[in-house]
């Protein structure tokens, strides 16, 4: 079996992606890989080869193209390191469908929800069973991704669900916002808090099974809100972006979090901001950005 470790990041073009790839090349060691996918192939090739030049890079750097939105594809590739590597050591799922305020939601809506969600439930469902022992598979979300951000009359959906309830609730929502339904039957019209509440709940649903296990490997699982970071997807949300980090800023704390000689019980399965896990039943529904939206 291949002894060298294997980490890939999506959505690894630019911004927090681009951050946390140029992190664990300079973490990792020189016979281990790094492989930064996207899915345009000359912005994914020209990120790697940048990635691979830099002063601080020790470990291979590779570009791999990957639609997110292909969930063959995640899983051809997943089985692809399976039998050349005998596994994948850290996972980091992190694409995201930019979205501005002044765009449709509904118009938007499935493209939200196939990269953020459709493609969350494919990396748990692919990658689970080729993390090696003591490998991480983190998926990036948001402080938004606790349950009271959502009305009540949704948590029943998501509150210790599996996988396949949590699948089922996601495209419950999409057909919702087709019908023009969703917003009487509760769902906000901000696409994200959904969106982040639905891939929270699908990584707690594959911890809850996997738990006792990979504990006793050293596996961790588990989403993480990096903070407020200042991007072109995030800025037109906010108004106050005195606190916002670099993207290299808000690597850091996933990127500990990856490295950490022993997985904390505390935080395997939640969602993790900073280091410490969120309250899974906590948050009130947002106001602001929901009045900011375009059903």
């Amino acid at each position: 079996m291949d002894s060298s470790r294997i980490a890939l990041v999506t959505g690894a073009n630019q911004g927090l992606g681009r951050a946390l790839a140029e992190g664990l090349a300079a973490r990792m060691g020189p016979d281990d890989l790094v492989l930064l996918t996207g899915r345009d192939h000359r912005r994914v090739s020209d990120a790697a080869r940048e990635v691979a030049q830099l002063p601080g890079t020790r470990s291979h750097v590779q570009g791999r193209v990957l639609d997110v939105t292909d969930t063959d594809a995640i899983a051809k590739l997943a089985d692809e390191l399976r039998t050349r590597h005998g596994g994948v050591d850290v996972v980091i799922s992190n694409a995201v469908a930019r979205i501005l305020p002044d765009e449709s939601q509904a118009e938007r809506a499935d493209e939200v929800i196939d990269v953020s969600n459709t493609a969350t439930h494919a990396f748990l469902r692919s990658y689970g069973p080729v993390l090696r022992p003591g490998g991480r598979l983190i998926v990036v979300a948001s402080s938004l991704g606790t349950l009271g951000h959502l009305d009540p009359r949704l948590h029943h959906l998501f509150d210790g669900a599996s996988l396949d309830q949590v699948e089922y609730a996601v495209e419950s929502w999409r057909s919702a916002i087709h019908n023009k339904t969703a917003q009487e039957a509760g769902w906000p019209r901000w696409l994200n808090v959904p969106s982040k509440v639905a891939q929270v709940a699908a990584v707690r649903a594959v911890a809850a099974e996997r738990r006792e296990h990979d504990l006793a490997d050293n596996t961790l699982i588990a989403s993480v809100c990096p903070g407020m970071v200042d991007t072109a997807t995030s800025r037109p949300w906010f108004s106050d972006f005195s606190q916002a980090q670099s993207p290299s800023e808000a690597a850091r704390a996933v990127l500990d979090l990856v490295f950490a000689e022993q997985v904390d019980p505390a935080l395997y399965g939640e969602l993790i901001r900073f280091g410490k896990a969120l309250p899974w039943h906590g948050g009130t529904p947002p106001t602001e950005q929901d009045q900011l939206v375009r059903p």
